[in-house]
């Protein structure tokens, strides 16, 4: 049987969620999932949520029910995956430390806006990075506050140049953890869709997905 998947679009259009949200569907697709795609929170109360293989947040800056939380965090500890990208998993619900807690991250900043920065592998022997060299990226530089039990797999390192004192910083960009039974993957590259065309941010966006499914 196909592996089920759920994604949730919503929040802020800056990130331009729908349409990122269209284009992690047609990579699951392309990969065999049977793919239920929708608007909002609501469908984190469904209670088979815990029949999905696969969670996929694609939200920014919004709210979430306390009850829809509490469903969604039991879902993954039960052994969905949950896997996303940018803020629209590292910055979805502000106000939710249980969320971050299972994310394993949240934005706080990206200094100078878009930037040029490189993105450095620090996990090569890893599937989900094996093959990429480290590469040239231009978006938002993410700095986060960011859990020590991560598997880091990808960093980028910070400058003065936006903003003073933080030059050295090396800041991780791809992760990997658990949550319970739950696999968790979080890339912060992707602030809008156009980013997929990015051939290694794309791949690992694919690949930590993949992994992250049951």
């Amino acid at each position: 049987m196909s592996k089920k998947a759920l994604i949730a679009w919503g929040g802020w259009e800056g990130h331009t969620p729908e349409r990122s949200a269209n284009v992690v569907r047609d990579m699951l697709e392309r990969n065999g999932f049977a793919v239920t795609l929708g608007h909002g929170t609501a469908m984190f109360a469904d209670p088979d949520l815990a029949s999905f293989d696969l969670i996929v947040p694609v939200i920014t800056m919004s709210t979430i029910e306390k009850a829809e939380l509490k469903n969604l965090t039991q879902a993954v500890r039960q052994g969905s995956g949950l896997g996303g990208f940018h803020g629209t998993m590292g910055d979805s619900f502000r106000n939710e430390p249980d969320y971050q807690f299972m994310t394993g991250g949240q934005w706080v900043a990206h200094p100078g806006d878009i930037i040029d920065y490189r993105v450095f592998i620090a996990r090569p022997d890893d599937p989900i990075t094996s093959g990429v060299s480290g590469f040239a990226y231009r978006s938002e530089q993410y700095y986060m506050h960011v859990d020590p039990a991560n598997e880091v797999l990808a960093t980028t390192t910070f400058t003065d140049a936006h903003f003073p004192g933080i030059g050295g910083v090396v800041m991780p960009v791809v992760w990997k953890r658990r949550y319970g039974a739950g696999k968790v993957f979080y890339s912060s590259l992707g602030h809008t869709a156009d980013e997929f065309a990015v051939p290694e941010m794309a791949l690992i966006a694919e690949r930590g997905l993949l992994w992250a499914a049951r």
